[in-house]
């Protein structure tokens, strides 16, 4: 939402303050399409050139990312927490067979049914069983450090794929001022075609071309940046989560007491998703 206001605001503060400075917005508005066709054409084949189909429609699912904001809410920083507790819990009181079947089967699990939205998240639910499988059928033979360095390159695979579609936007956005130079080039070839044309005529030209050079840097630094860093920031909110289910796992593999454990996955959370100790504490006793 806020940045779709951002963009609405920039586009009135620029066009806006050209128009009460005296410029002529008619011709500005005349070039801009012809402009455009150049530059967003140029972008385009620019990606279509530098990704795969898969990478591509990534891009085009990134804009509801970036804006809807961050996917998991304060309640999945609750749910994820108090899941991975308690099937640590279970793996601790009951043993690995009595955790097997709900690590393998989640989606007949009645212990993830209380937490439909973590069920519905694929990735994060297969950090969660695909981890525990692996302490399962090691029979807790595994050293901690080497169930956290699974983890840890689990969580790197998916992080970058998923800012994959960001790394994109900011290339283009860095490509933008050049390509917004190519459509002005172009616009000045044009022009000295016509140069026996009169002064007023061929003013119009020039200043056509030169609002190819304005569109590019406007588009790169005004929209296509602040987009791509905009879609890092939602990115790095929803990775969170991801880092508390691993937090619960490893404290609980070294046996640190259940409040220490859910204080650690917790303490890492932002502050706009991180719940009170007691609110967590709560949770797990099913209030």
């Amino acid at each position: 939402m806020y940045a779709a206001i951002g963009i609405i605001v920039l586009l009135l503060m620029v066009f806006g303050g050209f128009a009460l400075t005296g410029g002529a917005l008619g011709p500005v508005m005349h070039a801009i399409p012809h402009e455009m066709l150049i530059i967003g054409g140029a972008a385009v084949g620019a990606l279509i050139t530098g990704n795969s189909l898969h990478e591509l429609k990534a891009i085009g699912g990134s804009f509801g990312k970036i804006f809807k904001g961050p996917k998991h809410t304060k309640q999945d920083h609750i749910d994820a927490i108090a899941l991975t507790s308690k099937l640590m819990k279970m793996l601790k009181s009951e043993g690995p067979v009595a955790l097997e079947a709900h690590v393998q089967e989640p989606q007949n699990s009645a212990l993830f049914a209380e937490y439909p939205s973590i069920l519905a998240n694929q990735p994060l639910t297969a950090l969660i069983c695909d981890t525990l499988t692996l302490i399962v059928v090691s029979s807790g033979t595994l050293e901690v450090h080497a169930v956290e360095e699974v983890m840890d390159n689990a969580m790197k695979t998916h992080f970058h794929e998923e800012h994959e579609p960001q790394h994109a936007l900011q290339g283009l956005a860095d490509a933008l001022p050049a390509l917004g130079i190519v459509a002005a080039v172009l616009g000045v070839v044009k022009t000295m075609g016509s140069i026996n044309e009169p002064p007023e005529v061929l003013g119009g030209m020039i200043g056509s071309a030169l609002v190819g050079t304005f569109m590019g840097v406007l588009l790169a630094y005004g929209i296509v940046a602040p987009l791509a860093g905009r879609l890092k920031q939602v990115l790095d909110a929803d990775e969170q989560i991801f880092h508390a289910v691993k937090q619960v796992i490893i404290a609980s593999l070294h046996g640190y007491p259940q409040p220490l454990v859910v204080e650690s996955a917790r303490s890492g959370l932002g502050h706009a998703f991180r719940p009170g100790l007691s609110e967590l504490l709560d949770a797990l006793r099913g209030r």
